[in-house]
């Protein structure tokens, strides 16, 4: 048995410290994962900021116009400066300022296969597909505090959240 030694100088078996780092690590990896929803809105009565499912509809208009839409705008724009040189809430959300409707995900957009890691979607439109997944998602994910889709977990914020499968909404949205 190979011992080591602590601040207080008594010998520790080097399992047990090894141990005791994956009891740490494995405790510090749920405490990170357990941060979500994040506060992401203004400051709520108790100083802190509201998370996305907190705001009120005022408050959810305003974090969209402030803080989502410049920076789904600045993902595309980065992509096709010229096709997104102007990008406001239609562009996701379609004409939903004159019916009011603002849930996701909706008609408006195309709607993805519901295959596996989007196989069709890759095959037609690959460059399109691999911004969405690489940057648009994590970035709207930030954006609205809400942790990215997984697919062991198939929870998160993902294609599905803004895009209806064939038959409808996917992964609980």
């Amino acid at each position: 048995m190979i011992a080591t030694f602590s601040r207080k100088g008594f010998a520790m078996p080097a399992h047990l410290c090894a141990g005791r780092r994956a009891v740490f690590v494995l405790i510090s990896l749920i405490a990170v994962a357990g941060c979500y929803p994040k506060g992401v809105g203004p400051s709520g009565s108790d100083g802190r900021p509201l998370t996305w499912p907190e705001m009120n509809l005022v408050q959810r208009q305003a974090h969209m116009r402030e803080v989502v839409v410049p920076r789904a705008g600045a993902v595309f724009r980065d992509w096709r400066p010229e096709r997104f040189a102007r990008i406001d809430c239609r562009l996701c959300h379609g004409n939903a300022e004159n019916t009011g409707n603002f849930r996701m995900p909706t008609g408006h957009l195309p709607r993805l296969s519901g295959a596996l890691l989007l196989g069709p979607e890759r095959a037609k439109f690959p460059e399109t597909t691999q911004l969405k997944l690489d940057r648009l998602v994590p970035e709207m994910a930030d954006a609205l505090g809400v942790k990215s889709f997984s697919l062991v977990t198939r929870r998160g914020f993902g294609c599905y959240s803004c895009h209806l499968g064939p038959d409808g909404p996917m992964f609980g949205n």
